[in-house]
């Protein structure tokens, strides 16, 4: 399902340490942006999602954000992949998936799963893969 802002909001603030709660909102933001922890996700998109240029624009997106991966058509006419990335680049790509799609797009729904922090990355680029 879609993630929703106010409620990553609340999970990544149950992330603060308490030491930085006195410093203000956007400082926390800050030192857990500059912690620069690296979150991995696959992804399903239902709907209009083949035949409509999905697999490049998802691809131009992810370099345009910075997230690492890959993405694909299946048989069940779905596109599946993974991101990889700083968890704020992911969040954003994850958002990208759920809501813009490609311009003749239509997306139902966006699963993912497998969502975890990881110590490096396992791509050095986003591609398309046939």
């Amino acid at each position: 399902m879609c993630p929703l802002p106010l409620l990553a909001a609340a999970v990544a603030a149950s992330r603060i340490p308490l030491r930085l709660l006195g410093r203000g909102l956007a400082t926390a933001a800050a030192a857990m942006s500059a912690a620069g922890r690296l979150k991995t996700v696959d992804y399903e998109v239902f709907g209009r999602v083949q035949g409509v240029c999905f697999r490049m624009y998802t691809e131009g997106e992810a370099k345009k954000i910075g997230v690492v991966g890959w993405v694909k058509n299946t048989s069940k006419g779905t596109v599946t992949g993974q991101v990889q990335g700083p968890e704020e680049k992911v969040d954003s790509m994850m958002s990208w998936l759920c809501k813009v799609g490609s311009p003749s797009s239509r997306i139902d729904r966006t699963n993912f799963s497998n969502e975890k922090f990881i110590s490096k990355l396992d791509y050095s680029d986003f591609s398309i893969r046939y």
